[in-house]
């Protein structure tokens, strides 16, 4: 055990785990030493079982059953035990032998049993264990060939009566309840490795539905069900590879499965089976994918099949012909399809596909704006830029914001028919303000103001009107400019701010009288806004944090 150190942990651990593990030293219980480990309880959220292996002049390891731990990282409950054991040589050493003391006793007990007293024994402990007795049921069943058993002993430990409270399992019994299905994983696994895998086969579909049925009744939050699933799908794969389950077979219950509710649990990827389906198979897992999809063209689940079959074949042509059965009235699925072309190499095909996403959409303003940008793209390059413009005019007149303006300016400018755009689009802006009445016009003074058309904004600002914050910054691009103007604004904006509490409406205010006093120095007139201020230190005066604030920048 020699070699374990703070150093040591701290490493294996990271300094998360290592730091929070200092804390729960003093909930280290339960020591045992044996040969290479040591294991102990740890009190946590529960109380979880924690297994350390020293390393000896190597890294330390260990395992935890708390969540954390069970996702194979070195947790805070190793740490602590570790820390526990630290220096502690003399004592495991002892440990270790008292251990092995007490094995040695126990075994040469039970060697002395007669058989009759052994069998009253087990007996004895089977009525007071309930896990203990199952498991050896299940034993004896496997020995006796009794597949229905084995069944009925599955569907026991599957059973979620013992653990439920109206007919639902709750969040602190979930783990309880995932060990003891846990075991039916095992019995399966213990049915392949005696070579009797086909049963194995059979009874880890019977298991998958069964868990599969449950998960709506019990609290999955830590995802123990969801390991087991994990662990279900395993033990079939291996008893499928073991029992060399026939291909075709095989390839129709991988697609049912994929089709069906208990491929959320299981997450099993049909072309994982690839080596065990071999050519027949996959021809047959292609067929009944196929055939499902044929039934229900719009399923998520038939798609997403149909989907990752045709990719894994290289066959374009299928995973096209899967998203054009179900197209969205947006022109995002012609995307989809233009992008995989594209990959393909099939260029002209691609665009024409996008081309459609354009047409085939009903009002442009609801296009997927992805495709627009995909298309303007793919014309730019081809060198068409009077199609990318007519693209993002289109666009713009449909859904006229900053953004789609930006756009059009930009694949105008590159077709160098910008000023003529920009007057066509600003015309229509104009029109939509005037028809808004009061406040319509943000649009038209963002975009001028994105154009740095400043005295423009401040008319149409005038004009059609605007909101604080597009005043603001109106104000602040002129406050060199236009002092009296911005000016103006800055005073509105900070009276209803002395109407407000709060550090956060304070710093505004601050913020805006420094703006005031840039103003004055621009207009010749600093006795007016020291005037101001006072007025302000007068009236606000009850207000302590924007006092202290005022006094920090000089007001």
């Amino acid at each position: 055990m020699g070699g374990l150190t703070e150093a040591k942990l701290r490493a294996v651990a990271g300094e998360r785990s290592f730091e929070r593990g200092l804390g729960y030293v003093g909930a280290v219980s339960g020591v045992e030493v044996g040969d290479g480990w040591i294991r102990a309880s740890v009190r946590g959220t529960e109380r979880y079982e924690v297994e350390l292996v020293p390393g000896g002049r190597g890294s330390p390891a260990g395992t935890c059953d708390c969540p954390y731990g069970q996702d194979g990282n070195f947790c805070k409950h190793l740490v602590a035990l570790g820390l526990a054991v630290i220096g502690r040589e003399a004592d495991l050493s002892r440990g270790r032998e008292s251990a092995r003391d007490r094995a040695r006793g126990l075994d040469a007990w039970l060697s002395g049993l007669s058989r009759e007293d052994l069998l009253a024994l087990v007996r004895e402990e089977t009525a007071e264990d309930r896990q203990l007795r199952r498991r050896l049921e299940l034993r004896a069943a496997s020995a006796r060939g009794d597949l229905a058993g084995i069944r009925s002993r599955i569907r026991e430990l599957l059973d979620i009566g013992p653990f439920a409270q109206y007919g639902h399992v709750e969040y602190a019994d979930a783990r309880a309840y995932a060990d003891q299905a846990g075991q039916a994983v095992s019995a399966i696994k213990g049915l392949t490795g005696s070579g009797r895998a086909a049963d194995g086969v059979a009874l880890a579909r019977e298991a998958i539905g069964l868990l599969a049925g449950l998960l709506e009744s019990v609290d999955d939050s830590d995802g123990w069900l969801g390991r087991i699933g994990g662990d279900l799908a395993d033990a079939h794969h291996d008893a499928c590879r073991a029992a060399r389950t026939d291909p075709e077979e095989l390839a129709h219950w991988l697609v049912t499965h994929a089709l069906d509710d208990a491929a959320a649990l299981t997450d099993i990827d049909p072309l994982d089976y690839e080596d065990l389906l071999d050519e027949r198979g996959m021809a047959a897992l292609r067929r009944y994918a196929v055939d499902a999809w044929q039934v229900n063209r719009t399923g998520w689940a038939e798609k997403d099949l149909m989907h990752r079959l045709a990719k894994s074949g290289c066959d374009i042509d299928t995973v096209i012909a899967v998203h054009a059965a179900d197209l969205a009235p947006n022109g995002h699925t012609h995307l989809l399809i233009a992008r995989e072309l594209d990959a393909a190499g099939r260029t002209a095909e691609a665009l024409e596909w996008a081309e459609r996403g354009i047409r085939e959409t009903e009002d442009i303003a609801t296009v997927d704006p992805v495709l627009v940008d995909h298309l303007t793209d793919r014309y730019t390059r081809a060198g068409r830029l009077a199609d990318a413009v007519t693209l993002r005019r289109d666009h713009f007149a449909a859904c006229r914001t900053l953004f789609t303006y930006r756009q059009l300016r930009a694949a105008a400018s590159t077709a160098a028919c910008w000023p003529a755009e920009r007057g066509k689009a600003l015309t229509l802006l104009r029109a939509d303000a005037e028809r808004a009445g009061p406040h319509g016009g943000r649009v038209l003074v963002d975009v001028l103001l994105d154009d740095k058309d400043v005295d423009a904004a401040w008319e149409a600002a005038g004009e059609f009107g605007a909101h604080d914050g597009q005043w603001l910054t109106l104000a602040d691009h002129s406050r060199p400019t236009r002092p009296a103007d911005a000016l103006s604004v800055y005073l509105r904006l900070a009276a209803r701010l002395t109407r407000e509490t709060g550090n956060h409406a304070y710093e505004q205010l601050v913020s805006l009288l420094l703006s005031i006093r840039a103003c004055h120095r621009h207009l010749g007139t600093p006795d007016d806004f020291a005037e101001y201020v006072t007025y302000l230190r007068a009236t606000q005066k009850r207000k302590r944090n924007l006092m202290l604030l005022m006094e920090q920048h000089g007001l």
